[in-house]
């Protein structure tokens, strides 16, 4: 497929290298502009435009960006056809993105996200820490490879990101309609916990509203109080505490 990708982050580096390895044509934009994506993130044949550039003539658009970005870059997804698949990575952090009102009374993030773009969305790759993405991923048919959900209202939209999460290393699970993609969001037992495919449903029927901001601020806590600001933890300590906190 083609493929534009905005955001050249940990997650957007790690699907860019990826998605191109797999046979993607892909085309990678950041804000900054594109003399500034490193050539190793390029090496599977990712090619490094403008953020314009890369929103036009492609099967689906990616955004990695981010969750406070998404508005800045509704009119970009707003030039793009109703046929391009648009997928979002992202996660609503309230201490960096600042409150939203919405999503605090309980709108799920991707559905705010997607009235913020006006357009339908797929919610995947959200669910997965950066080392983890960029470290753990399996051939298809490894027992303990990683499952991933993928939340969207289409189921053709749903299909067409499933078999990009396949294509990035990890067992993709059909999770239902965006409106049940906060069973994906931080703070739920399916969020950054590194589940297989027998584990991940069980986890995303566990998932409690009502708890799930709850346990995503205490883990951040618990992590500065850890770590402070100087000192970032590793993959393997952030699933272990997802772990205990969530499941």
């Amino acid at each position: 497929m083609k493929i534009g990708i905005l955001g050249t982050g940990n997650i957007g580096k790690t699907l860019i290298r990826r998605l191109s390895a797999a046979g993607h044509e892909v085309k990678a934009a950041n804000s900054r502009g594109p003399e500034t994506i490193e050539a190793d993130v390029l090496a599977s044949g990712g090619r490094a435009v403008t953020a314009a550039e890369a929103v036009v003539d492609v099967d689906a658009v990616i955004l990695s960006v981010p969750f406070a970005s998404i508005a800045q870059v509704a009119p970009l997804i707003a030039k793009v056809p109703t046929g391009t698949v648009v997928l979002d990575t992202s996660n609503y952090f309230p201490f960096r993105d600042n409150e939203i009102g919405a999503i605090e009374a309980g709108q799920p993030e991707s559905v705010w996200a997607s009235e913020q773009l006006g357009r339908p969305i797929v919610k995947a790759w959200n669910s997965i820490g950066a080392e983890s993405f960029a470290h753990r991923n399996k051939p298809a048919g490894s027992a303990d490879r990683i499952a991933l959900p993928v939340a969207a209202d289409s189921p053709r939209e749903r299909e067409l990101a499933m078999a990009l999460v396949e294509d990035t290393g990890f067992d993709a699970f059909d999770a239902g309609p965006l409106a049940e993609s906060w069973r994906q969001q931080p703070g739920t037992p399916g969020y950054c916990t590194d589940l297989t495919r027998q584990d991940l449903p069980d986890a995303l029927a566990a998932a409690d509203a009502a708890r799930a901001p709850k346990r995503r601020d205490l883990g951040l806590a618990v992590v500065q109080e850890r770590f402070g600001a100087g000192e970032q933890p590793d993959g393997e300590y952030l699933v272990r505490l997802n772990r205990a906190m969530c499941m």
